[in-house]
């Protein structure tokens, strides 16, 4: 114990730095947990979805037509707000949002939240992060395969 507050007495700036920096994380950790907006990775977000979670995703429908996530619900953001009344029966279930690249997300969840829904998590990274993480997708046109001839 000497040692250490001999230490702390040796180097005071780096000692005041390491508490800055301890306490803008504790922080910040707080604020975040304050607000609700609560990001999750693609590996929380699968064991949502397989509690019932509904899935909304956020991007255009050209996008959402390219692949998304199984089940999703495309609800592009610039129309979140309009047709949330049509989510109105579901805001006892999670709700897992996922656009691009996870900033949109971000504040379709505050606009849950605002809204009643109890529990709205958005994925960490979007769609690339889902893809990052090797989770599958799928496409909103199905094609047949085609059948190779033997020769």
């Amino acid at each position: 114990m000497e040692k250490l507050v001999e230490f702390a007495g040796n180097n005071m700036w780096l000692v005041l730095a390491l508490m800055i920096s301890f306490f803008m994380v504790i922080f910040s950790e707080l604020r975040r947990k304050a607000s609700g907006m609560v990001n999750v990775d693609a590996v929380h977000a699968v064991k949502l979805i397989n509690n019932d979670a509904i899935v909304i995703d956020l991007r255009s429908a050209d996008a959402y037509s390219q692949g998304h996530i199984v089940g999703a619900r495309n609800i592009p953001a610039d129309e979140l707000e309009a047709k949330i009344e049509g989510l109105a029966g579901m805001k006892d279930k999670p709700v897992v949002t996922v656009c691009e690249a996870g900033i949109t997300s971000t504040k379709a969840v505050a606009t849950l939240k605002t809204a009643g829904f109890e529990s709205a998590f958005g994925v960490k990274g979007g769609m690339a992060g889902w893809k990052e993480a090797g989770l599958p997708i799928v496409g909103g046109k199905k094609t047949k395969s085609k059948k190779t001839k033997n020769k």
